[in-house]
């Protein structure tokens, strides 16, 4: 699922992006976050896939897991 997240320089800043494209890791979970369905994204956005989902999951909850309060 990692080959499916990027990140090049000068691209969004450097920020992971889903294949290539410039919709970032944190654009996705903010629109999950605001209540958005992962259905309502990809008929939003037709250029993104249901795998990308996931990529986004793996790729975000290791990044969570090292967050101390």
């Amino acid at each position: 699922m990692s080959s499916r997240i990027t990140v090049k320089q000068g691209k969004r800043s450097g920020q992971p992006c889903i294949r290539g494209l410039r919709i970032t890791v944190w654009d996705v979970l903010s629109w999950l976050a605001a209540g958005m369905t992962e259905e309502q994204i990809l008929a939003e956005y037709p250029e993104l896939e249901r795998d990308d989902f996931r990529a986004v999951y793996d790729f975000a909850s290791p990044l969570g897991m090292r967050v101390a309060l």
